[in-house]
């Protein structure tokens, strides 16, 4: 449904009502991120009655046979406290050990809390390599699925430890969206230090608008949420709301609130009226499509002409050899690669059944052409449709 200025703010008002309370009553699996502001206090210590709230939530959850996976923050900002730190540290070696540091007392409390109502906690700290690797992938679905039998609270976070550039996820918001698919949630909830999506930081502009139903995050969206600096944590609404995006196609819907507030979690899992709820995509990719987008990072650029353009988008075929203008990048064949039009926006994802130099030799041929070049049976595809995805609508 769209809402529209000429809907009766009442009837809107109801209609919403009753897509939230539909959307929660079918949730049975629920990722939550929480995010270092509502976990620690302005001292950078970690703030108990959040934690307690959090807990006290999940045992709710688990009466009504609701499964809860927690993507938390927290361990750097939590030794910042510790170690009398007034901002994140900048060197990434500190950071490593601040990470080091504050993780033993998260865990710690998470588990102490959970325990007080014989709930297991389960520790899981991923980088981008265990979800980049297909294998790897599904091995970490399997792991957290047996977890979740295992009756336990699985509580991720970003290896910040060990973690190097070429393998970070970035932020913890962006780790949740991905953490959606590979448990295939229902419901993704990301509790942060505002209300929910304002049209302005409300913290900044006092007639900044409250909108508490997004249906489809489009440009205007994208540009009202603002990068946040900060001391202490890393993304912003913008990070937020690249990471409902990015779940809102794998049909998983998202509500952004605030976790500093008494209950929310609690609230929002009772069908209330909490926060922003931003609707899923009607036409979902599948788990592994979804993988393909939104997980894997580009290794390369496959720049192709008009036709081999329009064939993809509007009919749906695969990328041949003879649309491939121009290649860039050095990567193998099985890896992602970014298909950019003759301006070289972004269309298209997918996986390359060649390498970048072979795609070099055979670019603009037809594809009888390609055993010649190449010496050797080949696929007739660059990249087959069955691992390509499109970013954009037909």
């Amino acid at each position: 449904m769209v809402f529209n200025s000429r809907q009766p703010r009442q009837k809107a008002a109801v209609t919403e009502t009753r897509i939230r309370k539909n959307i929660v009553s079918k949730a049975k699996r629920v990722v939550i991120k929480l995010g270092s502001y509502v976990l620690t206090t302005p001292s950078f210590k970690l703030d108990r009655k959040v934690f307690s709230n959090v807990v006290d939530a999940i045992v709710a959850a688990r009466k009504k046979k609701i499964e809860t996976i927690l993507v938390s923050s927290g361990a750097i900002a939590s030794a910042m406290g510790t170690l009398g730190l007034r901002e994140r540290p900048k060197l990434i070696c500190q950071e490593q050990a601040a990470a080091a540091i504050g993780q033993i007392g998260l865990m710690g409390l998470y588990s102490r809390l959970l325990g007080k109502h014989h709930i297991k906690a389960a520790q899981i700290l991923l980088t981008h390599g265990d979800l980049r690797s297909r294998e790897r992938f599904l091995n970490a679905r399997h792991t957290l699925n047996s977890v979740l039998e295992f009756d336990a609270v699985p509580i991720i976070n970003e290896n910040d430890t060990t973690v190097i550039e070429e393998i970070k996820f970035g932020d913890n918001d962006y780790l949740s969206s991905l953490v959606t698919n590979l448990v295939q949630a229902d419901l993704l909830i990301i509790l942060t230090d505002i209300d929910g999506f304002y049209d302005r930081d409300p913290r900044k502009f006092d007639d900044a608008k409250f909108i508490s139903l997004i249906e489809n995050i489009d440009s205007s969206i994208e540009k009202l949420a603002l990068g946040t600096k900060s001391k202490i944590a890393r993304g912003g609404m913008a990070t937020k709301i690249k990471a409902a995006k990015t779940a809102a196609h794998f049909g998983v819907p998202t509500i952004i609130a605030n976790g500093k507030t008494r209950d929310t979690l609690s609230k929002i899992l009772n069908g209330q009226e909490i926060g922003t709820l931003i609707l899923p995509k009607q036409n979902k990719l599948t788990s592994r499509k979804h993988w393909i987008a939104f997980t894997l990072k580009p290794q390369g650029r496959i720049c192709v002409d008009e036709g081999a353009r329009t064939a993809i988008v509007k009919k749906a075929r695969s990328l041949l050899p003879s649309g491939v203008t121009t290649v860039t990048g050095n990567f193998a064949p099985g890896e992602a690669v970014s298909c950019c039009d003759h301006n070289g926006i972004e269309f298209a994802r997918g996986l390359s059944a060649y390498s970048s130099k072979e795609i070099e030799k055979i670019k603009g041929y037809k594809t009888s052409d390609v055993k010649k070049i190449l010496g050797q049976k080949s696929p007739s595809e660059i990249i087959n449709r069955d691992d390509m995805v499109l970013l954009m609508k037909p």
